[in-house]
């Protein structure tokens, strides 16, 4: 049994005591100012049998009863400074028996026993239950910082908002409650430990001080407001804040400000609102979120005034999610019922072929009580039609292939339960043409829905959860938000790592796809230097002309440009194509792919008549492989029609900008951000050839556009705006340049406008 009660005071939150065998199990003699060591007897009762802690308070000692024959903790304590100061022992003792007392008072299933307290050669103790579990900050340590389940986050605070209900009516404040004085036992319960004792640390300076101005007693991270130099006198509204912060941190796996140094954090406590825990982790919720920001109010008055309502309300989100589980739909959920089609999109991913169902599982899911009921033929089919699926999407047909795996979801939810691995396969399966087919949002909900009763029925590790979390966060990069994208693909990212090794290819293929999303957030050298360690793990693993390993590549080339380094990013591209031309073929789309990235490597090196070149030759490719109208046909002419201005030749160059924007007009949309590009493109030809009143008139067409779709704000939107103000300066038409440059300045810096 491992030995569950701990100190946990003394140098925050890093601060822990290791087990047994890692601290050793010598003599014990020479440790400071405690017992002798291994055997120590103390007072004629307590034996002395292994060390399972050392802090800044002393030592804890794993000992027996030898009275009555039970196990118990012994906390030898060791107070700091003062030691040769006659007086101040005398109140020392005083103090340590009047709070020993408080401590062993306390009766409360939360809340640890102490059995007894005294004084043993000059070294004070307390004899406490022996605990069998892990404090929340070994909890955490030991799940590499990632945060606790959402049932676990909520029932922790309802057992320790219950155990602060009762210390706080008998007058007792903790004052100092951080994750590493939370026990939660083997068996789910949870107790608070150091009750009283944490009160004595304040006076005798047990604790170590952050300052020499009179800091009061506390663990930085986890100290509110009115603690912070000790200017007022603290109630039960303190525990609450502290709460508040141990349970940001097991949501989202960090404390609410976690900064560099001391004063750092706690002028983040004093001064600075803490970013909502559903910044970090989204799927929190709500109610589960506002509840921690309000105990982490600055004003005690603006925080609940009392532990009883914080059990309250947490009872209230467990119901309230009991009454949502009991209402579960036994197919798809009700957002789903409606699904409409879309139209077709093509792809490059590889399906894995299901195997016919061979799942030994229990109860709702056990393949022999359902082949009774539904009949093996039926499973069988539903293989056959699931197959069926995958190869529809092989070859595009996205519509059919999402109507077919929708029936079999369907089928094998009656036959073999919704939660069934082979249903919710299907279900994924859906998702995944959902996707191809434009309709992300529709699809991010799906495999939302999956990951979330995967990690349930199967696990979080599980490869199959795994798989739904990294394609919801797939679908989060294409609605553009990269930041929850991030979170989850970092989380992916570590179970992967934890579960199969860093050189898996799952575990490569999230991490590619992490660093695609850094760049997408910026973090431009945080991408290149991921992306470069990926490239060079694919071709260790999987050889240097494999796919993924070319994918990667590309993706490390991305980040060349992006950095401004053209000409190391045109010989990776030049690279990436040799190789995909002798492994895919000169004309497969992955080939032409890179070939398009050279030409804008070129033209950023002023190597236009180089791109052009290029490009023409792309364009041919791109039409025979594509067709005319194909979207990477148009984009090859678009380069193709930059390249020829960049050269002079504006004729050419204006021409083929209409007619690009004449087809994308009519295949995307007159909205279209791509229609839109190249209508500027042909305002700037028109620009160049002198033509300032029609190029005014197109720039502005864009301008408005922009303005109705994107908004006035929009960087491209005020890009056009200063488009139209340079035509107007070209026009001689001054005062409405004027004009129109400052709207755009004052709205480029937040300000108001003055015309």
């Amino acid at each position: 049994m491992a030995a569950g009660h701990h100190d946990g005071h003394g140098q925050g939150r890093e601060q822990t005591y290791q087990q047994g065998h890692e601290q050793g199990h010598g003599p014990g003699r020479g440790q400071g100012n405690g017992p002798e060591g291994l055997g120590t007897l103390i007072q004629g009762r307590y034996r002395l049998h292994e060390l399972i802690g050392r802090g800044g308070m002393g030592e804890v000692w794993r000992a027996l009863d030898e009275s009555l024959g039970r196990r118990v903790a012994v906390k030898c304590l060791k107070p700091v400074g003062h030691a040769g100061d006659a007086g101040f022992t005398r109140i020392l003792q005083e103090r340590f028996r009047r709070e020993a007392r408080v401590a062993a008072s306390l009766q409360h299933r939360g809340v640890t026993v102490v059995h007894d307290f005294g004084e043993h050669d000059g070294v004070l103790y307390l004899v406490m239950e022996l605990l069998d579990g892990r404090n929340l900050l070994q909890v955490l340590d030991d799940a590499r910082r990632h945060p606790l389940p959402v049932p676990d986050i909520t029932d922790i605070a309802e057992q320790v908002a219950d155990a602060l209900a009762y210390t706080h009516t008998q007058g007792i404040v903790h004052r100092d409650l951080k994750p590493a004085n939370i026990m939660r036992l083997s068996d789910g319960a949870v107790k608070i430990c150091d009750f009283g004792i944490a009160r004595l640390g304040h006076d005798i300076g047990f604790t170590s001080r952050l300052t020499g101005t009179g800091m009061a007693m506390g663990t930085p991270h986890y100290m509110s407001p009115e603690q912070i130099g000790a200017v007022s006198e603290v109630d039960q509204r303190s525990d609450l804040y502290s709460l508040g912060c141990v349970l940001y941190e097991l949501a989202t796996g960090r404390p609410p400000f976690d900064l560099e140094d001391a004063w750092s954090i706690l002028v983040g406590h004093r001064d600075t609102a803490p970013d909502p825990p559903r910044m970090t982790r989204p799927e929190l919720p709500a109610e589960l979120d506002r509840l921690i920001l309000d105990l982490l109010a600055k004003d005690p008055e603006d925080r609940p005034q009392d532990a009883a309502d914080v059990g309250g309300r947490l009872k209230a989100m467990r119901a309230a999610a009991g009454a949502a589980a009991a209402e579960r739909p036994s197919a798809l959920p009700s957002w789903a019922s409606g699904l409409t089609t879309g139209s077709a999109a093509r792809s490059t991913r590889a399906h894995r072929i299901p195997e016919a169902p061979h799942h030994e599982l229990t109860g709702a899911w056990s393949t022999r009580v359902v082949v009774a009921a539904a009949g093996p033929d039926t499973l069988a089919a539903l293989v056959a039609r699931h197959t069926e699926g995958i190869d529809l999407g092989r070859v595009g047909n996205w519509r059919q292939a999402y109507e077919l795996h929708t029936s079999v979801a369907a089928a094998r939810d009656r036959a073999l339960g919704t939660e069934h691995p082979d249903t919710l396969a299907s279900r994924h399966e859906a998702a995944f043409c959902l996707g191809r087919l434009g309709r992300t949002e529709e699809s991010l909900r799906l495999y939302e829905y999956i990951s979330d009763v995967r990690r349930r029925v199967l696990g979080p590790d599980h490869p199959d959860t795994l798989v739904a979390r990294h394609e919801a966060a797939y679908a989060l990069g294409g609605l553009g938000r990269y930041l929850e994208a991030h979170q989850i693909y970092s989380a992916v990212l570590a179970a992967r790592e934890r579960t199969v090794g860093a050189d898996h290819p799952d575990t490569l293929h999230c991490k590619h796809n992490l660093a695609f999303n850094l760049g997408r957030l910026g973090r431009t050298d945080e991408s290149y230097a991921m992306a470069v360690e990926v490239a060079d793990a694919r071709a260790r693993v999987l050889g240097a002309d494999h796919a993924e390993t070319l994918v990667t590549r590309f993706e490390v080339g991305y980040a060349q440009g992006r950095a401004g380094r053209w000409a190391e990013a045109l010989a990776t591209y030049r690279d990436v194509a040799a190789a995909r031309a002798r492994v895919l073929g000169a004309d497969h789309s992955d080939t032409l792919a890179a070939r398009y990235e050279t030409g804008i490597c070129l033209g950023r090196l002023g190597r236009s008549g180089d791109a052009l070149a290029l490009y023409e030759e792309l364009v041919e490719a791109r039409t025979r492989t594509g067709g005319s109208t194909d979207a990477e046909t148009l984009r090859a002419r678009h380069a193709l029609g930059v390249n020829l201005g960049r050269l002079g030749h504006w004729d050419r160059a204006l021409a083929e900008a209409r007619d690009v924007a004449a087809v994308r007009e009519r295949v995307l949309g007159a909205e279209h951000p791509d229609t839109l590009v190249s209508k500027r493109e042909t305002a700037v030809g028109l620009g160049w050839l002198g033509r300032w009143s029609t190029a005014l008139a197109v720039y502005h067409e864009v301008a408005e556009t922009r303005e109705r779709v994107l908004g006035a704000d929009h960087s491209d939107t005020l890009t056009s705006r200063n488009d139209e103000a340079h035509c107007l300066e070209q026009l001689g038409r001054t005062a409405e340049a004027q004009a129109l440059y400052r709207r755009v300045s004052a709205q480029q810096q937040g300000a108001p406008e003055r015309l």
